[in-house]
């Protein structure tokens, strides 16, 4: 199940260890496919490659700023002259900042944009052409629950509104690219046990979890194994779905 022997997979924002990109990258590696480990973070990037390499997958690790057209282009010509073939994409990287909108400024605004939906979408631009030359392709994009129940706990107006565009712009994307038999799919995750949920206090941690009817945060693996599916052959007639992974904090 959700064998990916021969795929290459570029994950976006997976050289951090305090985000899930870097779970996703070795989940998907532990399917068979090999890994592009993009992220800005360069120390980030060697450690997430040589774990990905610990699984016998291979890896190759790009210094990559989604904001820039150029850098995301620079990535793209780098993993064709390596692996010769883009299969899959995981629109991972991202930001927050909890504040206000009365406190927010356009500047906060734009700098989440920016990352949140505008280097989604140079991404997810850049990887049509190949996939489309070899009729096969997997966009998955990372959303979030607060797109859809207007907040949640880390982010503010501007990253709700970010994340949800996110959710817009994959379902037109998905009607586009079909008939190329591309796919376009998202996730909204909930709460998950990274360190950054780990350095709430513990009165707040404790507020949140009242708020989900399973009683915990969710696991990174979680969220990572439902992208892995996303990406196998087992989900190849799924296409412009968002798929919430949150404990029931929020059902559609």
């Amino acid at each position: 199940m959700f064998e990916l022997n021969n795929k290459v997979a570029i994950v976006t924002g997976s050289g951090s260890l305090k985000g899930i990109g870097r779970d996703i990258a070795l989940k998907l590696a532990e399917q068979g496919a090999s890994i592009v480990v993009a992220d800005l973070n360069v120390e980030g990037i060697q450690d997430t490659v040589k774990a990905v390499e610990e699984t016998g997958a291979k890896a190759l690790g790009v210094e990559l700023n989604v904001t820039s057209k150029e850098s995301v282009d620079a990535m793209i010509e780098k993993v064709l002259s390596e692996f010769g073939r883009i299969d899959i994409l995981v629109n991972n990287a991202g930001i927050s900042q909890k504040v206000t909108v009365e406190d927010m400024t356009l500047e906060d605004m734009q700098r989440i944009f920016s990352v949140n939906m505008f280097g989604l979408f140079l991404c997810s631009q850049a990887v049509l052409k190949p996939m489309k030359e070899q009729h096969f392709g997997r966009i998955i994009n990372l959303s979030s629950v607060s797109a859809k129940r207007g907040g949640g706990v880390f982010g503010g107006a501007h990253y709700s509104a970010s994340k949800a565009a996110v959710l817009g712009f994959a379902k037109n994307l998905a009607r586009e690219v079909a008939t190329d038999g591309i796919t376009v799919n998202s996730v909204a995750p909930g709460l998950v046990n990274t360190e950054i949920w780990k350095s709430l206090p513990e009165a707040d941690a404790a507020k949140v979890i009242d708020g989900i009817p399973l009683g915990r945060p969710g696991e990174t693996s979680e969220i990572a194994s439902t992208i892995a599916f996303l990406a196998s052959d087992e989900a190849s007639y799924i296409t412009g779905e968002d798929i919430d992974i949150n404990g029931g904090s929020h059902m559609d």
